[in-house]
C-alpha cells in the first residue's frame, strides 16, 4: 500500500492533484488595475506629506463637518435599510414579475441631474426639514438606492428566500419568528455591504451639500483646498484609508458570521428546536 501510495504522489494521479496556477491573462489584469489604483494613491500622499495626513484633525472646521457627515451618514444608512429592505423581501416572496420594473426604478437617481433632485425633495419635504441639514438624508437616501437595494437583492437571491421562508414555516415559525431569525441573520453581509455603500456615498458626496449650502466633510475639503492643498489631499486620503478598513473589517466579520452560523440550515434548526421548546 505504501508503494502504491508513493506511485501515486509520484505520478500525480492521488487525490491532491497538482496545484493549479492562475493564467498569465489574470496576473496581467491584477497588475494593470494594481497600477491604475495604486499610483494616482502614491502621488496624491507624495504631494501631501505623511505629516500632512496626521495633522487633518486638528485643524479649523475639521471636527464639525466629520460630525456633520457621521450624522448624517447614520441617518441615512437607517432609513435605507428601513425602506430598502421590506420592499426587496416583499417583492421576493409576493411580487417577483415586478423584479425588473423596481431594478428600473431604483436606477433613477444615477441618470436625474442632481439640481432637479434637490428642487423635488424640496417641494415634498416637511417644513420643518427644510432649515436643517437633516434635509440631506433624505436626498442622500434616494442616491444610496441604487446602491443599498442591489446589495440586499444579491443577499435575497443567493438565501432562496421562498424555499427558506416556506421551511421555517413548516416548522411552525410565524412570519415575525421567520423574518427575525432566519430571513435577517442569512442578510447580515449583505446588509453590511449596503451600510458600507451608504456611509461610502455620504461621505464622499459634495455637490448635494454645497447646493444648500452645508459644510459636510467633502465640502469642507474642497473649501480648505484654496488655503492648503496639501491638507486637502490629506484629507482625502484619510476619509479613503478609514473607509477601505471599514470594508475590510465588514468583510472579515460577514465571512466569520458566516463560518458560525452555517448558513440557511443552522438557522432554520435553531427555530425548530425553539418552536419545539415552546410547544
Amino acid at each position: 500500500m505504501a508503494a502504491i501510495a508513493d506511485t501515486q504522489a509520484a505520478s500525480g494521479t492521488g487525490r491532491q492533484g497538482p496545484a493549479r496556477s492562475l493564467p498569465v491573462w489574470r496576473w496581467v489584469i491584477l497588475l494593470v488595475a494594481a497600477v491604475y489604483f495604486l499610483v494616482p494613491l502614491w502621488a496624491a500622499l507624495r504631494f501631501a506629506g505623511i505629516k500632512a495626513l496626521g495633522s487633518v484633525v486638528t485643524q479649523a472646521g475639521f471636527a464639525d463637518a466629520l460630525w456633520l457627515s457621521v450624522r448624517l451618514a447614520i441617518v441615512t444608512t437607517v432609513i435605507t435599510i428601513v425602506l430598502m429592505l421590506p420592499t426587496a423581501v416583499y417583492v421576493h416572496l409576493r411580487l417577483p414579475q415586478v423584479r425588473r420594473l423596481l431594478e428600473g426604478i431604483t436606477i433613477l437617481p444615477i441618470v436625474i441631474p442632481p439640481v432637479v433632485l434637490s428642487v423635488g425633495v424640496l417641494q415634498v419635504a416637511p417644513s420643518f426639514l427644510k432649515s436643517t441639514p437633516y434635509l440631506l438624508a433624505l436626498i442622500y437616501v434616494i442616491l444610496a438606492m441604487p446602491f443599498a437595494y442591489r446589495a440586499i437583492d444579491a443577499g435575497l437571491r443567493a438565501l432562496d428566500l421562498k424555499t427558506v421562508v416556506e421551511a421555517s414555516n413548516s416548522l411552525g415559525a410565524g412570519w415575525i419568528t421567520t423574518l427575525w431569525r432566519v430571513v435577517l441573520p442569512n442578510l447580515k453581509t449583505a446588509l453590511l455591504s449596503a451600510t458600507v455603500l451608504t456611509v461610502a456615498l455620504v461621505l464622499g458626496e459634495f455637490t448635494m451639500a454645497s447646493l444648500f449650502l452645508y459644510q459636510t466633510f467633502p465640502v469642507w475639503i474642497v473649501v480648505f483646498d484654496q488655503t492648503s492643498g496639501q491638507i486637502s489631499v490629506a484629507a482625502s486620503l484619510d476619509a479613503l484609508f478609514v473607509t477601505w478598513l471599514f470594508l475590510m473589517a465588514i468583510t472579515m466579520f460577514g465571512t466569520r458570521q458566516s463560518r458560525r452560523t452555517g448558513g440557511g440550515e443552522a438557522t432554520l434548526f435553531s427555530v425548530a428546536r425553539q418552536e419545539t421548546r415552546g410547544n
